[in-house]
């Protein structure tokens, strides 16, 4: 890693791109071999040593502490003291604004963690690593929350670190951005350095064969299965401080996208539809039939299955097995009485793993130690054996590698083959466009702008998904 460069590693999940920053951070002990920091060799060191040496490491999973601030999040355990010992407030919400510009961040410093989204987490950890004179950091799937519009002013404040002579190591599963921001590109593979290389010298093809070891065909492999048969229809919907006067129709078969930047209302519409947040006024009706669904019960009852937008907090049970997390949805039918049948689970669980093709070492195994991908997998599996008919799918292959989100495409795929109907939101542009069959932009809690499948490009979304007030500067920027 040379000063002012971004080193970009790349790998499919369980490649071992964690395990080696981890080493890197002073998390692990490496086994053998050594790491030169400045000319001097070292065969391990601490993280607190890691820290000295001015390493810093932006894990993928933030750790923050929810119940405080952000401003105390950024400083914390370097405090800007008074001269009587005691936290200087004032001196910590400049800096902590000085930082926040940096990144176009407008949330208050005095505003909890534990009510922001998590794209604005992400941010605040990375202002935290940002707070300290590092020489090295680490960033471990940085923009997998953020919307396109944030990865901008990412992708500007990298450049302005790179200036100051900082290196910088990115991990991302999104290869278009690896080799818009990378100066170098490693590919890592079963543990293995398979290529290093410059990246105006390689192509997304090209990584992604070297990923997996093959040529990879058609992502996407997308081909329309939607009928005429209106399954759901949502008139004026609004529910205050949410989303607002939301209006469209989903047919059998059918996939439709949700695009928008990051607090667009997406995840907000989707919840409304679950039931988990109260709806203030509006119809829903599923097959023509008007329903109240005023919790997720009710929503599972008319076929409705949510997969969240954070499937580690939301999603799943991390700390109970594969088979526990797929049967929990139907319980009810694997009992009788009050005594669960252990057969009846088993069988469940094989089938959809099998079905799947979820990897794990069996169905005993806890669902924290599964990968991105496979965890994401097991999330599907929990509403398919439900039968769910109108699947909620928020940020579906988020954090997930390069072959993971194909095999989600190819299950969504044969989902909708099968008559399953699909709500879809993701930040992902390319993801949108090459799975919807329809595709509602928000902005700002409102659609404000329905395309066909045909119609739709990602200059033509950020016009729609931008808010009205930020919309000229945003387009030019996202140009630039």
């Amino acid at each position: 890693l040379l000063p002012g460069e971004v080193h970009c590693l790349v790998g499919e999940n369980g490649a071992g791109k964690s395990t080696l920053m981890k080493i890197l951070s002073g998390a692990y002990k490496a086994d053998e071999g050594e790491i030169q920091i400045e000319g001097v060799s070292y065969t391990s060191y601490s993280p607190i040593k890691a820290h000295d040496l001015g390493i810093e490491t932006i894990y993928q999973e933030t750790d923050l502490v929810f119940e405080m601030s952000v401003a105390n999040n950024i400083f914390l355990g370097h405090e800007p003291l008074t001269s009587l010992g005691t936290v200087d407030k004032k001196e910590l919400k400049k800096q902590t604004l000085f930082l926040m510009e940096k990144l176009n961040l407008q949330i208050s410093p005095e505003a909890l963690v534990k009510d922001l989204s998590p794209a604005n987490r992400q941010l605040v950890q990375i202002l935290k690593a940002l707070s300290h004179k590092s020489k090295v950091l680490i960033m471990d799937e940085p923009g997998a929350v953020l919307s396109d519009y944030e990865l901008q002013n990412l992708f500007v404040l990298l450049k302005q670190l790179k200036q100051e002579g900082l290196g910088i190591i990115y991990i991302s599963h999104r290869l278009e951005e690896i080799l818009f921001i990378g100066d170098r590109i490693t590919v890592l593979r079963d543990g293995e350095n398979i290529i290093t290389t410059d990246a105006k010298n390689i192509s997304i093809e090209k990584i992604i064969e070297y990923m997996v070891g093959r040529p990879l065909g058609e992502q996407f492999g997308k081909t329309p299965s939607f009928t005429d048969e209106v399954v759901m229809e949502v008139s004026e919907l609004t529910a205050d401080g949410r989303v607002s006067d939301i209006s469209f129709f989903l047919r059998k078969g059918e996939i439709l996208g949700l695009a928008g930047l990051i607090g667009a209302g997406r995840s907000e519409l989707l919840s409304c539809l679950f039931g988990l947040d109260r709806i203030d006024k509006g119809i829903i009706r599923i097959k023509g039939k008007e329903v109240e669904i005023t919790s997720p019960q009710k929503a599972m009852e008319y076929g409705l299955g949510l997969i969240p937008e954070d499937r580690r907090e939301s999603g799943l049970i991390l700390s109970r097995s594969v088979k526990d997390n797929i049967a929990i949805t139907v319980l009810d039918q694997l009992s009788k009485g009050i005594i669960l049948s252990g057969r009846k689970v088993k069988e469940l669980a094989e089938k959809f793993v099998k079905k799947l093709g979820i990897k794990t070492r069996s169905i005993n195994q806890l669902t924290r130690n599964l990968s991105g991908g496979n965890q994401q997998k097991v999330v599907l599996a929990k509403w398919l054996a439900a039968n769910s008919t109108i699947l909620l799918l928020d940020e579906p292959t988020r954090g997930v590698d390069i072959n993971a989100k194909s095999e989600i495409y190819h299950i969504i795929n044969d989902l909708t083959k099968n008559g399953v109907s699909i709500i879809m939101a993701s930040s992902e542009l390319p993801e949108i466009l090459g799975m919807s069959d329809r595709i509602l932009v928000m902005a700002e809690g409102r659609i404000t702008k329905e395309f066909s499948a045909d119609e739709a490009t990602q200059v033509e979304i950020m016009k729609y998904a931008v808010p009205s007030s930020a919309i000229h500067k945003c387009v030019s920027e996202v140009t630039n």
